[in-house]
């Protein structure tokens, strides 16, 4: 991700589909920080990686671990 708090840090995201939506769950490896989003089957992977990183990116600033 260009421009974003979390470029050179170790990501870890994984896609799990439950039937008509998929599970992304996005962890950061140092702080072992885990965020799980849920969206449609149908959205694009790099759409719903874009929204997981946000995720993460916002719980990571939230606890004070990136600024």
């Amino acid at each position: 991700m260009q421009d974003s708090l979390l470029s050179g840090r170790n990501v870890i995201i994984e896609f799990y589909p439950l039937g008509h939506y998929v599970k992304v769950s996005a962890m950061d490896a140092q702080t072992l920080t885990e965020i799980s989003i849920q969206g449609p089957v149908s959205a694009p992977r790099e759409t719903l990686k874009h929204n997981a990183l946000k995720r993460l990116e916002y719980v990571l600033k939230k606890k004070g671990l990136i600024s």
